[in-house]
């Protein structure tokens, strides 16, 4: 492309777009024009605009929206178009291999409602990888294998996934299982979800293992050696500490806040969140915890990420959305670069609002994956 005698890459293109969307979208109704309050939002919207051109931006846990991954839609376009509204570089794209057979029990809580027979979620596994191997063909999306398919992606301007597992439950003891999903192009793996498994125990269900199985560490060891971001989240304390003994590689728990988070306030997440020792042991491994957006608001949102760099250190948080999980304040990904802009009014430095925002993650990915 090229405008006045000046050769645009697609890149800039797609940076100059964004900046006058953005720019509308924050100055709309902030003041009259020239005004020192939509001044002061210009220029947090450009500081923010300016954090996801030089860093790469990861939701690092994520359902797609309403017709992502755990939708019964077909792929489509809307989660490259949001990202690229948002200025969101990468999305850790989560199938959830025992979706079938969950539901509200009688408490209302989300658990397995039944003991699925053999084979029935490594079947529903396979059938969402070939969703996003749709997703990938033909909506605007690339899948990365590595941290340089990353760094690719961004500089072109594309919308990126690291395809991630919710629950190895689909694994049913046999290891062989997930070398194929490495080899189908996943490379983010967290150990439990809602359904017992023989890995560990998990927060919101009995305990039954007191912790990580043999056969759970033997399934870290392998994500190491096969090149997976291993998660640890949902898993109990316990379990999180056991695993911390024999990962060799820094770990993530990628969806939770602090433990009774002032800004989260009363929830019934409670049983999700996590305590401060719990959280230290993700950060001694020199991994990240990823704050989910489950917030009255962006500035709230920024509050719970405040809580955990309080314990941890910025050098240990990151955000994991959780999307599409309702009520949320980051329901759309066009939101963001607003979610940074957030960051920055809240007291945190440019350095410190990319880290959080993406560059924990990529240390992680990079260690993990190469």
């Amino acid at each position: 492309m090229d405008c006045c005698g000046h050769a645009l890459t697609r890149r800039n293109w797609m940076w100059g777009t964004v900046l006058t969307s953005v720019g509308a979208m924050f100055g709309g109704g902030a003041g009259p024009r020239g005004s020192t309050a939509a001044a002061q939002t210009a220029a947090t919207a450009s500081a923010a605009l300016d954090i996801l051109r030089k860093s790469i931006s990861v939701d690092v846990h994520t359902h797609g929206g309403t017709t992502g991954i755990t939708s019964k839609a077909p792929p489509s376009d809307d989660l490259a178009n949001g990202m690229r509204a948002g200025s969101l570089a990468v999305a850790c794209l989560a199938d959830v291999p025992d979706g079938p057979i969950l539901g509200r029990n009688a408490a209302g809580v989300l658990a397995a409602l039944r003991t699925p027979e053999p084979g029935l979620l490594y079947k529903h596994h396979l059938e969402r990888l070939a969703w996003v191997d749709e997703m990938v063909a033909n909506h605007g999306l690339r899948r990365a294998h590595t941290a340089a398919d990353l760094e690719a992606a961004h500089a072109a301007g594309q919308p990126a996934i690291v395809v991630d597992i919710e629950g190895l439950d689909f694994l049913e003891m046999k290891l062989e299982r997930l070398e194929e999903a490495h080899q189908r192009g996943v490379r983010h793996a967290q150990l439990v979800h809602y359904t017992p498994n023989d890995i560990g125990d998990f927060q919101t269900g009995a305990v039954m293992h007191n912790g990580l199985t043999p056969f759970g560490a033997e399934a870290i060891q392998a994500c190491h050696r096969l090149g997976f971001v291993c998660d640890v989240a949902h898993a109990t304390e316990d379990t999180v500490k056991q695993a911390t003994k024999v990962a060799t590689r820094p770990l993530l728990l990628s969806h939770t806040a602090l433990f009774e988070s002032r800004a989260m306030g009363p929830t019934p997440l409670k049983g999700r969140q996590i305590s401060r020792d719990h959280a230290r042991a993700i950060a001694e491994t020199g991994g990240s915890i990823g704050v989910w957006h489950f917030f009255p608001s962006l500035d709230k949102y920024v509050e719970g990420l405040k809580e955990m760099v309080d314990v941890v250190g910025v050098d240990h948080v990151s955000i994991g959305t959780d999307q599409q999980v309702t009520p949320g304040s980051l329901q759309d990904y066009a939101q963001w670069v607003q979610l940074v802009a957030a960051m920055l009014r809240g007291g945190f430095t440019p350095e410190e609002a990319g880290k959080i925002a993406g560059g924990n993650y990529m240390r992680i990915f990079h260690a993990a994956a190469g």
